[in-house]
């Protein structure tokens, strides 16, 4: 049977009337209660806290927009618009474009003729 040996307190003794003490023990008592306020108050009326507010409102109902408003009329939105309206139509080509078709594209405008 192995020997139980009592292990005693070491080091330097604790004087529970000090004021370190107290105040951590007062610290303690404010943990276990709640009450313990750590950090810098929120102010609910900040523009940051109101912008919050909305956006998780918005979040919930779906309807949160985020990122830069897009301009319509901006070179490349116009762009975007010719590209989408080609793509409907069917005359968009995909991929990259082959060296014969350029050669036939060419020969169709009348800029490459044999001489």
């Amino acid at each position: 049977m192995k020997k139980v040996v009592k292990v005693e307190n070491r080091g330097r003794k604790v004087n529970p009337n000090s004021a370190r003490q107290i105040r951590l023990k007062e610290l303690e008592a404010k943990r276990a209660s709640g009450e313990l306020k750590r950090g810098r108050p929120v102010d609910s009326n900040s523009t940051r806290q109101i912008e919050m507010q909305r956006k998780a409102l918005n979040r919930i109902l779906g309807t949160e927009l985020r990122g830069r408003k897009v301009d319509p009329n901006s070179a490349r939105q116009i762009r975007l618009a010719e590209l989408d309206a080609k793509r409907a139509n069917g005359e968009l080509k995909r991929g990259r474009p082959s060296a014969i078709s350029k050669l036939v594209d060419m020969v169709n405008n009348g800029e490459l003729v044999n001489a």
